[in-house]
């Protein structure tokens, strides 16, 4: 399960067109918001990447709005955890369950879970908040991930997990995220 004294949120790079190309963007957004939100409203840290965004473009208006506080950490490598930023900023955080969201499932997604898991996280895996341009590549990383070890969740279970109870002051507004 779970903790908020252990979960941080990962966003890869949700960013110009090739945020736009992704399968099912729509939901993949609308969902992507709906963690954000629900870490923001719990107090819980989140960290943003942008792969090369000087070629790729910079992190879609919809997600920079809900982002305004957060600077996204900008990567070459595939792997998050291969950057020497992140990796340096993630540690700060001595936070050890990592939620991701982000696109490609197949690429940065999967080869970021893989070496976050090989480094002693625990990787739980948005399904409803990961993508790619193709609907089989999607399925193909999703199933990689959870073969290499990781917890597959989705949106609602991972803010409810957070959440824990109904009594908890932050209930309201979880629900009102979720709706």
């Amino acid at each position: 399960m779970l903790s908020r004294t252990a979960a941080v949120l990962i966003l890869i790079d949700f960013q110009g067109k090739l945020a736009q190309s992704m399968h099912n963007k729509e939901d993949l957004f609308a969902n992507t918001v709906k963690l954000i939100r629900g870490f923001r409203a719990l107090g819980l840290p989140l960290l943003i990447t942008e792969q090369t965004p000087e070629k790729l473009g910079t992190t879609i208006p919809l997600l920079a709005l809900e982002l305004t506080d957060a600077k996204p950490i900008a990567k070459e490598t595939f792997s998050c955890w291969a950057n020497p930023l992140f990796h340096d900023q993630l540690e700060s955080l001595a936070r050890r369950q990592v939620v991701l969201a982000g696109i490609e499932s197949h690429v940065c997604v999967y080869q970021t879970a893989l070496d976050l898991m090989q480094n002693g996280y625990t990787v739980h895996l948005v399904a409803d908040a990961v993508s790619s341009r193709a609907p089989e590549n999607r399925k193909i990383g999703i199933k990689a991930v959870k073969n290499a070890g990781a917890q597959i969740t989705s949106t609602e279970m991972v803010l409810f997990e957070l959440l824990g109870t109904a009594a908890d002051p932050q209930a309201r507004e979880i629900f009102k995220i979720v709706k």
